[in-house]
């Protein structure tokens, strides 16, 4: 006989299998926000600091996306960590700047291809879009210093 409780068990969400991805990803943003806010401090006034301050916006963006995906997913919240340094250096930090983004590129769609809900995935794709095209201001920072 199946037990009374196997019928009305709460399903659960397949998607909840990525929170420890989006844990990751939230501190990646984290670590991000932290790391461009010192990098425009470094950098020269105009234009290069102006790009970094935009794609810092964009890093805000996608951390409180990250943040709202995994309380759905798992009804938990997590407060962010910083798991990286950011360098100290102008220069330094270009190139740190640019290896993270392109990693999270690769990061990024590959917890896409993890994601069962459409939107999901069509959102973390987008995210892996917008970094990829802040790793090619960050090279185009790095060429022009």
């Amino acid at each position: 006989m199946i037990p009374y409780d196997f019928y009305y068990r709460p399903a659960v969400n397949p998607d909840a299998a990525l929170a420890p991805g989006l844990i990751k990803a939230i501190n990646g943003e984290y670590s991000a926000i932290t790391c461009y806010d010192q990098l425009a401090k470094l950098a020269p006034a105009g234009e290069a600091r102006n790009r970094i301050l935009e794609i810092r916006k964009d890093e805000i963006k996608h951390l409180h996306f990250f943040q709202q995906e995994y309380t759905r997913l798992t009804g938990k919240t997590h407060q962010p960590v910083q798991t990286e340094a950011c360098p100290e250096d102008y220069k330094a930090g270009l190139v740190s700047s640019f290896k993270d983004e392109q990693e999270t590129v690769d990061f990024y769609l590959e917890l896409s291809d993890h994601a069962q809900d459409p939107r999901l995935r069509d959102q973390i794709r987008r995210i892996a879009m917008d970094e990829q095209n802040h790793a090619v201001w960050f090279l185009y920072m790095m060429s022009h210093q």
